[in-house]
């Protein structure tokens, strides 16, 4: 399938061009969706929707007392019918399997959240979680919430000094993690991290005062105290504008910015996941994403929980037939995963999935990076139904612009602003912000202030967070076209898009358009200075096999792009490479690309994916 329709935009200020390159629209026929979805009338739900409805709805407390995480997430299940239903299921790395249940998560939380008053750790209290996705990650989140301490997980991956960077900055108090983790990258940091007074390891030898007996290490056993602890506890009144998560933002350079989020951030979670992932009451939920990041906090922790379904936790890597097995036996009805790990699984082939039973699966969703038209419809075709593209930050906390399950999907959308969020195209002019009324024009994306995940503060830097905001609105960086019909399409980060020779060009499109080709797995544009046209447009793709690096194939790359772009805006160069560079997280790194490509240096790669 390739693209219908070609036009040129010009913005009003007359000196930015975009292209705009249309997939066929995917319909939605009622009889093709598995469950009436729970958003069935987008524009009614945009008029009627208020906050409080969804706190009544969220929590088993009087909207009045506030809201707390671990509360709505875990006692108000416990306290119901479905205390025995299975919250977590975690999948070993070698096949081990453990379960825990709502009335466990409670007894488990309310034993941490005491462990934590023993140690006089208390409100405001920064405990920060370095782990791999095993249950003592949850568990300690969930009883932090309930002692009202700030949580900040840790990818396990962070090399010493990111780690020091961000327990520094977050001025953590209580580490949680293993003895190998703790030995290998942080025991020699201790002495930089004055503010860290706890480190609790999850694996330690045991002593008969929790300590560890194994080395001369300021530690705890963690099993030690918890078996100690007591079961019952009781969590206090919480405000929604309780600091309760701290997420790190982090790139190729830079120190990294620590957004801070509240206790009312769960009504986002909460809503987001009934009406963009379509939670309903007996599904079974997979989210890919780390802990570490916010996607794996707000998707892979709060917002399965706060409805009461079970979710699937995998500590494997990424290997396509481990995911295709976990999709096919535990029978996941609900998945949501990464452009990069779909582009893999696409450049593995469709055999295997073929082999499979897949028709429980009815609602996948993508997030991390703008998923390419070419992936949306490869899911129909092959796993049974199409991937909804959503957009969101580590800042907003939430999804804020998503395609939704009754809907129709444009393929390459970000999709609509969802219910409670209202979104805007930009430019900034003097201080302020001048709204974008036409269609097809590219600015600035733009939320109003008012969601309840919306991050408070840059840890440290108010100058720096009150930056981010000007003339009543919240300036995300992310450049943007809203369609007539509403729909919202990513352009590029600000410092991403390339301007060659008075046109401003979106990596992603042109990724798009390279990624038709039946031999590109994967493509990463970046602009490369140019003394003629300011930059000129280079690509790096990765191959699908069996296909390999040649002058032939390079030139009918050029000329597939020239033919679909135009040759304003299609690639000049073409480099190939075996695999791109990417984040555990998901995200191809092209300031990565454009270091080693300009000599630059290349700042922390401690969260570069290994080349498999």
């Amino acid at each position: 399938m390739t693209p219908v329709a070609r036009s040129t935009d010009s913005a009003a200020s007359g000196d930015r061009e975009a292209v705009t390159l249309r997939w066929p629209r995917i319909k939605k026929h009622p009889d093709e969706l598995r469950v009436p979805p729970n958003l069935s009338d987008y524009e009614r739900a945009r008029a009627r929707f208020s906050w409080e409805d969804v706190g009544r709805e969220a929590t088993c407390l009087p909207f009045n007392e506030g809201v707390n995480i671990a509360h709505t997430a875990v006692d108000c299940h416990a306290a119901s019918p479905r205390r025995n239903r299975l919250a977590l299921r975690f999948l070993g790395r070698r096949g081990e399997v453990r379960d825990l249940t709502y009335g466990d998560l409670e007894r488990l939380s309310n034993r941490f959240a005491n462990v934590l008053r023993g140690l006089g750790i208390g409100p405001g209290d920064r405990v920060f979680l370095l782990l791999g996705r095993v249950p003592e990650l949850y568990v300690a989140a969930l009883g932090a919430w309930k002692r009202l301490a700030v949580v900040c997980p840790l990818f396990p991956a962070f090399g010493p000094e990111p780690l020091r960077q961000r327990l520094a900055l977050g001025q953590g108090q209580v580490l949680v993690t293993t003895e190998a983790l703790y030995r290998r990258k942080v025991a020699a940091l201790r002495a930089e991290l004055p503010d860290l007074r706890q480190v609790l390891l999850v694996d330690g030898a045991r002593g008969s005062t929790g300590a560890s007996a194994e080395a001369p290490l300021d530690t705890l056993d963690l099993d030690h105290l918890m078996a100690a602890a007591s079961e019952t506890y009781e969590v206090p009144p919480t405000s929604p504008e309780t600091p309760a998560i701290l997420h790190f933002t982090s790139g190729t350079t830079g120190t990294p910015k620590g957004a801070l989020h509240v206790h009312g951030a769960v009504l986002a979670h909460y809503v987001t996941a009934r009406d963009v992932l379509d939670f309903h009451p007996d599904d079974i939920f997979w989210c890919t994403a780390d802990p570490g990041w916010v996607t794996g906090t707000s998707y892979g922790i709060i917002a399965p929980l706060a409805h009461g379904i079970t979710s699937i936790v995998d500590d494997g890597d990424f290997d396509p037939e481990r995911w295709y097995g976990v999709l096919e036996s535990q029978k996941v009805t609900v998945w949501y995963t990464t452009p990069t790990a779909i582009r893999m699984l696409m450049r593995a082939g469709a055999e295997l999935p073929a082999k499979l039973d897949l028709r429980h699966l009815r609602h996948m969703a993508s997030v991390g990076e703008a998923l390419n038209p070419e992936a949306v419809v490869w899911g129909r075709d092959v796993l049974g139904c199409p991937i909804h593209d959503n957009w969101w930050q580590t800042e907003t906390g939430a999804i804020m612009i998503a395609n939704f399950p009754a809907l129709a999907i444009e393929p390459g959308s970000m999709g609509l602003p969802v219910p409670g969020v209202v979104a805007a195209v930009a430019r900034r002019v003097d201080g302020g912000v001048e709204i974008i009324e036409e269609p097809d024009i590219v600015g600035e994306l733009a939320l109003e202030p008012g969601w309840p995940s919306m991050f408070r503060t840059y840890l440290g830097e108010p100058e720096r967070y009150k930056a981010c905001f000007a003339g009543g609105w919240y300036l995300t960086g992310d450049l943007v076209r809203r369609d007539a019909a509403g729909y919202y399409w990513f352009v590029g980060r600000s410092d991403d898009v390339i301007k060659s020779s008075g046109h401003l060009i979106g990596p992603f499109e042109v990724e798009s358009v390279l990624m038709e080709h039946a031999a590109v797995a994967e493509a990463a544009v970046i602009g490369r200075p140019d003394p003629v046209a300011g930059e000129i447009v280079k690509a790096f793709v990765a191959l699908k096999p069996p296909h390999r690096e040649s002058e032939e194939l390079l030139r009918e790359l050029l000329g597939h792009a020239r033919s679909r772009l135009g040759a304003a805006v299609a690639p000049k160069e073409i480099a190939f490479l075996e695999h791109l560079p990417r984040t555990r997280s998901g995200k191809i790194m092209r300031r990565l690309l454009k270091a080693r490509e300009l000599g630059l240096p290349e700042g922390d790669l401690s969260t570069l994916e290994p080349p498999p």
